[in-house]
C-alpha cells in the first residue's frame, strides 16, 4: 500500500497507440518468437513522488489464426512519466495496440515550501 503524506493528490490520465505493424509489415504483425515494444509516456505536469500506474488494453487488433500471448506493463515508472511495455511471443502476430493508462499520487501546491 502507499500512504500519501498529503492531502494533495493528482490523478492524470491518457492513451496512447504503441504500434500499428499491419500498415507497415512491422515485427508484431509479421515476427516470430519474444518481442516486445516501449513507449514513453509523459505526464501532463510532474507528480511530487512517484505515483501508482495502471494500465490497461482498450484496443487491440489481432490475427486469430493463433493463440493470443500478450502482456503489458508500466515499468521504469518517475515523476515524469513511464514506459508502456507490451509483448508477446510464439506466433502471435498483433497488428495494432492502444492502451489507456492512469496516475494517481502526491502533486505539488503553491503554498509548498522547499526549504534546502
Amino acid at each position: 500500500m502507499k500512504k500519501f503524506l498529503t492531502q494533495r493528490m493528482g490523478i492524470d490520465q491518457g492513451e496512447s497507440v504503441l504500434f500499428s505493424d499491419f500498415a507497415d509489415g512491422g515485427d508484431m504483425w509479421t515476427g516470430q518468437g519474444a518481442r516486445e515494444r516501449r513507449t514513453p509516456i509523459h505526464f501532463n505536469e510532474p507528480f511530487r513522488s512517484v505515483p501508482i500506474v495502471q494500465i490497461g488494453v482498450v484496443l487491440w487488433d489481432v490475427d486469430t489464426s493463433s493463440a493470443l500471448r500478450a502482456e503489458i506493463q508500466a515499468e521504469d515508472i518517475t515523476t515524469e512519466g513511464f514506459n508502456a511495455v507490451f509483448r508477446t511471443w510464439s506466433d502471435t502476430r498483433i497488428a495494432r495496440i492502444r492502451v489507456t493508462w492512469t496516475a494517481i499520487g502526491e502533486v505539488a501546491h503553491e503554498d509548498d515550501w522547499d526549504i534546502f
